[in-house]
């Protein structure tokens, strides 16, 4: 069989929306064609399960983060690695282009984040003040901001052009297992492990809505910008579409 031995922890589609990334324990990352239904390339590079897996906006590059505490770059027309990133000294959690550039951020169990410069392969920026392992990155349209949350449900948002951290919100005491922009960016919903979805201002930091429909740990959520929905999975083995 051409699938995962183990289970499957990130998923990227392609920008053209030909094909699918997806990361596994097994340590393997493959990559899926649509139209022909088969897996078109399988990288065997990490030594360790990958947690996530992300295009940039070309389709061209793909990016892994892996519990074996390093990122990797590949070449997806060639099917080959093209590079790793060394400098986390715990797991990398998760991993985001910024939008229309060749740089990436990462958060890593290490209670760091950091942004990455795909052709250096040097580690161009990294962002300290989380307490805890950082579960999960998320960058605007614009580039211009991240937001990051942590196992202790502390979401930062930090500024990327003034390298500073620019907001704190808390939605602890429970994990928070992923966090989004909207469209705007000002907006940064929170998928927590208390099962609510919790929507902030990027400007203030401040409690704007609670979500709740779930009834076990919520995992990923994601904006969709065309209708301005919410997508959100959970632990409930349920994904919901809120408005």
């Amino acid at each position: 069989g051409e699938g995962h031995k183990d289970w499957v922890s990130g998923i990227d589609f392609h920008p053209k929306g030909t094909h699918l990334a997806t990361s596994s324990g097994d340590s393997t990352i493959k990559v899926w064609d649509f139209v022909h239904a088969s897996c078109v390339h399988t990288f065997k590079d990490h030594i360790q399960p990958v947690w996530a897996v992300g295009f940039n906006d070309t389709g061209d590059f793909l990016i892994s983060a892996s519990m074996d505490h390093t990122c990797k770059l590949f070449d997806v027309n060639v099917g080959k690695q093209r590079s790793t990133f060394r400098g986390h000294v715990d797991s990398v959690n998760s991993v985001s282009f910024i939008p229309f550039t060749n740089t990436f951020a990462t958060a890593s169990a290490d209670k760091t984040v950091s942004l990455w410069d795909m052709r250096s392969g040097l580690c161009t920026q990294t962002f300290y003040g989380h307490l805890n392992s950082v579960n999960n990155v998320a960058t605007t349209l614009r580039g211009d901001l991240l937001a990051s949350c942590d196992a202790d449900g502390i979401v930062k948002v930090w500024d990327i052009r003034m390298t500073k951290e620019k907001v704190q919100m808390d939605s602890g005491p429970y994990a928070a297992n992923s966090c989004a922009f909207d469209k705007s960016g000002q907006i940064v919903a929170v998928a927590c492990d208390d099962g609510i979805l919790r929507l902030y201002s990027e400007a203030e930091g401040r409690l704007e809505n609670q979500l709740k429909g779930h009834e076990d740990a919520i995992q990923d959520v994601r904006f969709d910008y065309n209708s301005k929905s919410l997508v959100t999975c959970s632990s409930d083995s349920s994904f919901f579409v809120w408005n």
